[in-house]
């Protein structure tokens, strides 16, 4: 007896293996258009270690076969959902590289087969780094008790929690978490700033976790957006007073707003606070250093109160008026001092406002969003990518990547290939990571959005990411960790004057 059960399972299993076995169809008709498929992976370039691109095909039919192509072979599957395994891809993708892999998509409706036009997608020759953190943010304008830093490994499908602020609230005191930072995309020296319930500012650095206050008598505020210096123990920060309007009649539904902002920079080592701009009259945002560590770059607006209410008012009343600028200081590692404000695109001069610089890792690209008015240009539908060419002096669209919605936050690869930027194509709500390959020349390629396991998870997740930074591994420290850190009181810094 139990030798014919064994039998009769095996017979069984060859059965199963028999009838999932699928074969291209001969007989099909061919169809004049590429098929529609979630998410888009249609001739885009994808880093040759990224994770399996799942897709799902958006045409009704009775039946679907798909054929995913390489130089060295082919492999077939049935179904709505075309979802490779890991190993499988990655010796598709290790065939591929340097070349394409083809698509091929066929359905059949009743007792008929179509062929839609095939499709390639492009493996490059340079991968992409392994990690990228996120801020998952739920869509509302009220709502951060719920908010996690995530990590996601960009070879594979796993996602972890680096912390989430329901570890130290509770019902009656609230958290809110913003802009996790890495110093040169290591994972062991990052920061993020809590607010509300025990506020502070965390800064973990080579296994060392520190809470500080980075508010003193001399500042606007704690340290509100980040940027590590790449090789010195010094972060730039801006400082803010941020409130938000809401529009009754404009589909953007709310304008962010700095009625005051400074920069500041925190020297670790010190224990030590220095102002670096700080002008009534300007408003001064988002820092970013040079590669080299040289230059801090930001944004500023120029801006006087213009009717005799309170300056809040003033501005919501001029939203439209307020157009920011990049600059950029000139910095001397060793006196720790700063050079004057220098230009470095002037687009209120155009009618717009620019924001977010990031400049590649050899130095030579600025990457920043701009729109028609403000800094918080994830609300601005018409906020879009610009690229500026700092050999040549040209700035243009990077019409390659940007869509009729917004493109907001951004952040290039270690090795200066690739970018992730945070888009709402999609659906106009909700902010979804996408990559580009950048060449050597600054031409981008068609950008692909952040794979999932489920290729529809995107359609049924209600969080927006935000912050999207490339980490060349994963945060270690667990987020137990940093909540204990955070319930401990904040450690006072020193003022040390105007640099």
């Amino acid at each position: 007896m139990k030798h014919a059960l064994k039998s009769l399972f095996y017979l069984c299993g060859l059965w199963t293996l028999a009838a999932c076995e699928v074969s291209v169809p001969t007989d099909y008709s061919e169809a004049d258009s590429l098929p529609r498929i979630y998410p888009d992976y249609t001739e885009v370039t994808v880093p040759c270690n990224i994770v399996p691109l799942h897709f799902h095909i958006d045409e009704e039919a009775d039946e679907y076969i798909t054929r995913l192509t390489t130089p060295a072979g082919e492999w077939v599957t049935g179904g709505r959902d075309v979802t490779p395994g890991i190993e499988r891809w990655q010796k598709m993708l290790t065939e591929a590289r340097g070349k394409s892999l083809r698509a091929d998509v066929f359905v059949r409706c009743g007792d008929r087969w179509k062929h839609f036009l095939p499709f390639t997608i492009r493996v490059a020759d340079v991968p992409i780094d392994p990690y990228l953190s996120y801020r998952l943010i739920a869509p509302s304008y009220v709502t951060y008790e719920d908010l996690v830093i995530s990590q996601r490994n960009l070879t594979n499908f796993d996602e972890e929690v680096i912390y989430g602020n329901m570890l130290v609230s509770d019902e009656k005191d609230g958290q809110c978490i913003n802009c996790h930072s890495y110093q040169n995309y290591n994972p062991n020296r990052m920061q993020f700033h809590a607010r509300q319930a025990h506020g502070g500012t965390l800064i973990a650095c080579d296994g060392r976790l520190t809470k500080v206050n980075l508010k003193t008598d001399s500042t606007l505020s704690a340290g509100v957006y980040p940027a590590w210096h790449p090789s010195e123990k010094l972060i730039a920060y801006s400082t803010n007073h941020t409130g938000q309007s809401f529009h009754t009649r404009d589909l953007q539904k709310v304008e962010v707003e700095d009625t005051q902002s400074d920069l500041i920079l925190y020297d670790l080592e010190r224990n030590e606070v220095s102002t670096i701009a700080q002008d009534s009259c300007e408003l001064e945002c988002f820092p970013w250093w040079s590669p080299d560590g040289n230059y801090l770059y930001y944004c500023s607006a120029h801006y006087e109160k213009q009717d005799t209410v309170t300056l809040e008012y003033d501005m919501i009343l001029h939203y439209k008026d307020i157009k920011y600028n990049l600059y950029r200081k000139r910095f001397d590692t060793a006196s720790r001092r700063f050079g004057p404000r220098e230009t470095v695109f002037d687009a209120a001069a155009q009618g717009k406002s620019a924001t977010l610089p990031r400049l590649s890792p050899d130095g030579r690209y600025l990457l920043f969003t701009l729109a028609e008015y403000g800094v918080f240009h994830i609300w601005h539908k018409d906020a879009d990518l610009y690229l500026t060419d700092l050999k040549t002096g040209q700035t243009r669209a990077l019409a390659e990547v940007n869509s009729d919605d917004v493109e907001s936050y951004h952040s290039w690869s270690s090795n200066g290939h690739w970018i992730v930027f945070s888009s709402r194509r999609n659906d106009g709500n909700f902010t979804r990571p996408f990559f580009a390959y950048i060449g050597r020349d600054g031409k981008a390629c068609k950008p692909f959005e952040l794979p999932q396991e489920n290729p529809e998870m995107h359609r049924q997740f209600l969080r927006s990411y935000n912050i999207p930074e490339f980490m060349s591994g994963p945060v270690t420290v667990s987020p137990q960790e940093l909540a204990a850190t955070l319930k401990t009181e904040p450690q006072p810094v020193r003022y040390g004057g105007h640099k």
